[in-house]
């Protein structure tokens, strides 16, 4: 198992933000994770610094056969090979001086081994046991992982010239796989939004996702869930197939970034809680169906005496070092930090308009929106460039993206081959359907709002990047921006240094004492969510159901994070707004369930 200095690390964000981030920090140590959703967005990107790096670039046209993929691997070996040659210049620098190579060793957390050495070196008179130090210390530098993401659910069927489906195995899902597998890289997948078993049974056809003779893994699988039961059942499914689990990434359902998938009303305290207790069963689980494999492959199981477990990483909401060290109770192994990366200019791609935006955002800016053409409620923040550019076109008369990439197409209801909810083609024909109904007029006007306000985000999340990096013009490319609602208490723009300080407790703290935990800003949050689920309930006896054990599961949530409340602060963390937080909540809570009950009634 490869071992990283940090212990923090770099989620994706949008299509974008982070496409480049692993070529600005993996020479660093520091590793994080690139969104492969949209292919054609890495082309461009990978042109950029095949340039810049003097690298040899051939264009992989959009309709090249198996383009997807071949797309993929390409950007990716590109960014290998970048991360690669940065790294060697920063091992050719110097100790004792100011450059990158002092910033690598300074970076790490105080805790590192690697960094204690380093201290011990700096103390040192020169000499040959000085030199001997040097050069270990040197020989021990490592990049930062590579990372990828795919969105699971992401997984449209393409066609052929001659408008027939192609197999399976060019799939947006399966496309995007096989490209990271044929990748140079040494990293992780991180799977989210959901199980796709036809996509995880692919991944036995690449054996970099198996141990070799050594015993490693060269590509480790990491899943997103979102609560035990989910990473027991996904981790029973590949582990039946000899493949394991290097990690499981637990997220906020609601306080995050990007597109939300709310627990049933398990709030995060009390998920962690069940796998701080039940982690063990993991690998109990795991690993005999996964020996089983390998003896009935005929291969050998090396390195499972090593006690191998799954990492257990945590992210959405983070916000001060003090909130760290709450989660650590709970035998975390890694904390990811996205949002207020979105404000470290030289980490994440995002163009001056929008990162201004950000810096300025506060309470209502930020929400909960319904632009998201998956039907999938989508953090988001006003203003944007996309945001302007859709009114713009409502306004027009011309609701409705022209569709350049037809990433998110998932609708039949007019046409036989998917398409776009945020197209002009859907909207266009959705919106004379509406007006041809016999309704009243505010009904009308209702149901056309809920049509025009889907968003071309597989798009415009990718602009920002192309923007920032010089190769699109703004007035050409809006631009859409998913932060969690932590970015609210991040108001400049930070160095590298400044960031990572603060998510390790060093110096003074970048967000105001008066921030509320983000334990108390995710219970706000699920009340809210609880409030829409009721507003928009069918009251079926589904329905009915679904809304009780949601509300019973927030109220057993609210008593957990009222005993977390009762401990003793951690410095820097404001611990007493979950006691107020949750008094107030509460109260609405049971407002909110009586004005169902009477609804019902």
């Amino acid at each position: 198992m490869t071992d990283y200095f940090h212990t923090f690390h770099i989620p994706v964000m949008g299509t974008g933000h982070s496409v480049d981030t692993p070529i600005r920090v993996a020479p660093l140590g520091i590793s994080s994770v690139i969104s492969l959703v949209d292919d054609l967005l890495l082309e461009k990107i990978r042109k950029y610094y095949s340039l810049k790096f003097n690298l040899p670039y051939v264009k992989i046209p959009r309709n090249a056969e198996d383009g997807r993929a071949k797309r993929i691997t390409a950007y990716l070996d590109t960014v290998y090979e970048i991360v690669l040659k940065k790294m060697e210049e920063i091992k050719n620098q110097p100790f004792f001086k100011n450059n990158n190579k002092r910033r690598y060793f300074e970076l790490l957390p105080e805790e590192s081994l690697l960094r204690k050495k380093y201290e011990e070196l700096l103390k040192m008179k020169p000499g040959y046991e000085r030199d001997a130090i040097e050069k270990d210390l040197t020989s021990r530098m490592t990049p930062g992982s590579i990372d990828v993401n795919i969105m699971v659910t992401l997984d449209r069927t393409h066609f052929d010239k001659n408008g027939n489906p192609l197999g399976d195995q060019f799939s947006d899902a399966q496309a995007g796989l096989r490209g990271y597998a044929n990748s140079c890289l040494e990293s992780g997948i991180v799977y989210s939004a959901g199980f796709n078993r036809r996509l995880f049974s692919y991944m036995t056809r690449f054996k970099d996702f198996y141990r070799d003779k050594m015993g490693r893994i060269k590509k480790r699988i990491i899943l997103k869930v979102s609560d035990f039961r989910s990473a027991l059942v996904q981790g029973k499914f590949l582990a039946k197939k000899g493949l394991e689990v290097h990690e499981f990434r637990i997220e906020s359902g609601l306080n995050c970034g990007g597109h939300v998938f709310a627990s049933n009303g398990i709030l995060l305290p009390v998920l962690l809680e069940e796998f701080k207790k039940k982690r063990k069963d993991l690998m109990s689980e795991f690993k005999p169906l996964i020996q089983k494999y390998y003896k009935k492959m005929g291969w050998d199981c090396p390195g499972f005496e090593l006690n191998d477990r799954p990492l257990i990483t945590v992210q959405g909401g983070i916000g001060t070092h003090g909130e760290v060290r709450r989660l650590k109770e709970f035998n975390i192994d890694r904390t990811g930090w996205a949002s207020p990366f979105l404000l470290v200019p030289e980490v994440t791609l995002v163009d001056t308009t929008t990162r201004e935006l950000l810096r300025q955002a506060h309470g209502a800016d930020l929400y909960m929106s319904d632009v998201s053409p998956l039907g999938i409620p989508f953090n988001n923040v006003h203003h944007t460039g996309s945001e302007i550019w859709t009114r713009k076109r409502i306004a027009e008369g011309r609701p409705g993206s022209p569709c350049p990439k037809h990433i998110l197409v998932s609708n039949t209801e007019f046409t036989e081959k998917p398409i776009c909810l945020a197209s002009r083609e859907y909207q266009k024909t959705k919106l004379k359907e509406i007006d041809m109904m016999d309704i009243s007029a505010d009904e009308k006007a209702r149901l056309c709002e809920e049509v025009v306000e889907k968003t071309c985000i597989c798009d415009h999340l990718g602009n920002g990047a192309l923007i920032s990096l010089g190769i699109a013009k703004e007035e050409n490319s809006p631009q859409s921006i998913c932060p969690g609602p932590n970015i609210e208490w991040f108001g400049k723009f930070y160095t590298l240094e400044e960031m990572v300080d603060h998510i390790y407790g060093r110096g003074s703290s970048l967000v105001s004492s008066k921030r509320p935990h983000m334990f108390a800003k995710e219970i706000v949050m699920y009340v809210d969510y609880f409030e829409r689920m009721v507003a928009d309930s069918s009251l079926t006896p589904s329905a009915i159901k679904a809304l009780l054990e949601f509300k019973n599961n927030l109220e057993v949530g609210l008593d957990f994070c009222l005993e977390i409340a009762r401990k003793p602060p951690y410095p820097g963390e404001n611990l007493a707004s979950i006691s107020d937080c949750v008094e107030r909540e509460k109260i609405r809570l049971k407002s909110i369930y009586q004005g169902f009950e009477k609804k019902m009634n």
